[in-house]
């Protein structure tokens, strides 16, 4: 999967953001470890410039593809309010507002006065007044939970920070609050995709429709196998970002579990790759979700078409009928 840029507001912003890079290392680490006690993994001023420079370019990555999965699935939808829970530094207002140009005022929910900070300092560079009038709410989930209604609600990279106790209610009151769709996106490891898997569960108990990835809103057929559900996102890394990972090459690949539901039924994939495709001589193999459950497709040369376009899915996208 390729996505977006970062804009070039927030690149340049982030650009004079200091962050070493021994810290950015601690900070991804303590990030994915399913280790790591309940609560927020950056709080001084020093961990949320680190977040910000190492981890905020591939949360905004993550985001462009769940929030663009939701914008081609329901084509009509054009959110003109946003709530982001948990917003750290308002990824989710950058990615939302070059998705959908209808957006016109975000909700930030953000408990630490540092991310807080930072959110309203990387603001003042935007051009979009979505991201530079955005609201920011102080508090901690799940008591700072507004009580009205928003066009899309966005759970990014925070079902791990809360509670286990917690989850099921914020994810509940979140779908409440969402009066068109909801986003919930988490690190791409197995810790990640059952915080989605779970969050899936609850949305579909409240009536929720599963708009993606999944074809289906059946159980998850790789619940219970060792095996999870998750994709990747090819970035390019800015210099400020390669310095703060002490890094060479130009990119990473950004791994996350994502759900996206909605009220109003949508289109689904008809067959989400699971991995990436394995290219052999006169065939491909492609590691599918499809309605019928997960399996493994070869599809031959003789098939034309579909052979041609097999060759050039990535993993994450839909293969189609």
């Amino acid at each position: 999967m390729l996505t977006a840029p970062l804009p070039p507001a927030l690149e340049e912003a982030l650009a004079h953001v200091a962050s070493a890079p021994h810290g950015s290392a601690e900070l991804t680490q303590r990030y994915r470890d399913p280790a790591t006690p309940a609560g927020p993994v950056a709080r001084s001023r020093g961990d949320v410039q680190a977040y910000a420079v190492a981890r905020l370019p591939a949360t905004y990555a993550a985001l462009r593809v769940a929030l663009g999965e939701l914008a081609v699935r329901a084509p009509a939808f054009a959110p003109a309010t946003l709530l982001d829970l948990g917003a750290g530094p308002g990824t989710a207002a950058w990615a939302a507002g070059g998705v959908w140009p209808s957006l016109r005022a975000a909700t930030a929910v953000e408990a630490e006065p540092e991310m807080r900070r930072l959110g309203r300092e990387l603001a003042r560079a935007a051009a979009s007044p979505v991201v530079a009038d955005a609201e920011w709410v102080a508090g901690a989930l799940p008591a700072a939970l507004p009580s009205a209604s928003f066009d899309l609600v966005t759970l990014s990279y925070v079902l791990g920070e809360l509670a286990e106790r917690d989850r099921e209610s914020v994810v509940g009151s979140a779908w409440e609050a969402a009066a068109g769709a909801i986003v919930v996106v988490e690190p791409g490891t197995p810790a990640g995709y059952e915080r989605v898997l779970e969050a899936r569960d609850r949305l579909i108990a409240l009536g929720a429709t599963v708009v993606a990835p999944c074809p289906h809103g059946r159980a998850c057929p790789l619940a219970g196998t060792g095996d999870w559900c998750h994709f990747a996102v090819r970035l390019a890394r800015t210099r400020a970002h390669r310095e703060a990972k002490d890094a060479q090459l130009g990119h990473e690949d950004e791994k996350f579990s994502y759900v996206v539901a909605a009220r109003t039924p949508a289109p689904q994939a008809a067959a989400r790759i699971l991995r990436h495709p394995q290219i052999r001589r006169g065939h491909v193999l492609l590691e599918i979700c499809a309605r019928d459950g997960v399996r493994t497709e070869t599809i031959s040369k003789r098939e034309g078409e579909r052979y041609r376009r097999a060759r050039n899915v990535s993993w994450g996208e839909d293969l189609g009928e």
